[in-house]
């Protein structure tokens, strides 16, 4: 009996270590790894997981046992104006240049402590390795930034080509969810298309809610959106779940005549919820996209201000006739009826051969 638990533990111990990395930018970088990493331990890899802020917190609880890294944040924040949030990034810019240094560094520590076998990063920019093969994970290759668009591109494209490989969680036809971000027209940098991405498996589900409220992203616009929405639905004829995407120590339940609120939900929990009701209302972030065309709900979209690939993706989404959307400060509960007008998100069945994926991880 000894000497097997030795060999299990050995077996453990040689076990590839995977650094997955997610941008704490909301939570939706944090969330499309969540498959990933699971994927990772179904195929006998051992993910440690950095990130920092509420992506970290989230990871953590939704994978408890494995080891987490918290690393240098960005403290990237939204301004309250639309207009302002270009110039704010700009005025940000010495200080994300010195984060990705400082965060570069902390990963050539990881890489040597850990025994690092490759790296995953999903938006992070200086989470790479020299000596280790190391993915860029996004969908979009094109960075959308009004008049600066050909300067911002550039430099993301600059930064990717540091990366071994990057993956872009889409299709790669015409028929796809990211537009022109994920696809352009000419690319010298090593794509490959894996498919969307989702932690959500569709399963049939009574009806519970009428609205499902999800409300993320950065501040202040996060709060902004709750103040706008819980003030919409006070009066709403039908039964409302609000998830607050506030991750917290301990999750709390409120209820209000017929709200009722969670500050967050772990994936199984939000899963469900999802299925329990008959429309959406949530940003137009690329996951909550890939996650509810995973479900293939009826949905409304609010894209967070002065952000331009949200609004890309609404309005190419609207203008395609699948999802209604307005701006943030237009929306009344009388555009809900416009959801039935739209033909709806959905996908089309598409497995991910990881095994092909993590293969660039078995190279010595």
């Amino acid at each position: 009996m000894r000497a097997n638990i030795s060999l299990s533990l050995n077996f453990m111990n040689f076990r590839k270590r995977i650094l997955v990395a997610p941008l704490n930018w909301g939570l939706g970088h944090a969330t499309r790894c969540i498959p990933i990493i699971n994927a990772l331990i179904n195929q006998n890899f051992e993910p440690v997981i950095a990130s920092d802020g509420s992506a970290l917190k989230l990871l953590q609880k939704e994978f408890p046992k494995l080891k987490t890294i918290e690393l240098p944040s960005y403290n990237i924040q939204y301004s309250k104006k639309a207009s302002g949030l270009k110039w704010k990034l700009l005025r940000n810019a010495p200080h994300i240049v010195k984060t990705i240094k400082l965060e570069y560094n902390a990963t050539q520590s990881i890489i040597d402590k850990y025994d690092i076998k490759g790296i995953i990063s999903d938006n992070r920019f200086g989470v790479r390795g020299n000596t280790v093969p190391s993915v860029f994970l996004t969908h979009q290759v094109q960075v959308l930034s009004g008049n600066t668009t050909w300067i911002s591109t550039a430099l993301h494209k600059k930064i990717i080509k540091k990366f071994d490989e990057c993956w872009i969680p889409d299709y790669s036809g015409d028929i796809n969810l990211s537009g022109k971000l994920g696809h352009p027209i000419t690319s010298d940098i090593n794509l490959k298309y894996i498919g969307p991405l989702s932690r959500f498996k569709k399963q049939k589900y009574n009806s519970e809610f009428d609205v499902l409220v999800l409300i993320s992203g950065p501040e202040p616009q996060r709060s902004l959106l709750q103040e706008k929405l819980l003030e919409a639905f006070e009066n709403y004829d039908g039964e409302v779940l609000f998830v607050h995407g506030l991750v917290e120590k301990k999750q709390l339940i409120t209820r209000k005549k017929h709200i009722t609120s969670y500050n967050f939900m772990t994936s199984l929990d939000l899963e469900k919820a999802i299925q329990k009701s008959k429309i959406v209302v949530s940003r137009s972030g690329y996951t909550s996209i890939m996650d509810l065309a995973k479900m293939k709900k009826d949905c409304y979209f609010i894209p967070t201000p002065g952000q331009f690939e949200q609004e890309y993706l609404a309005n190419r989404l609207k203008d395609q006739h699948i999802v209604p959307s307005c701006n943030q400060n237009e929306f009344t509960l009388e555009k809900l009826k416009e959801i039935k007008k739209f033909k709806g998100l959905s996908t089309f069945d598409f497995d991910t051969d990881y095994s092909d994926l993590f293969r660039l991880f078995e190279c010595e």
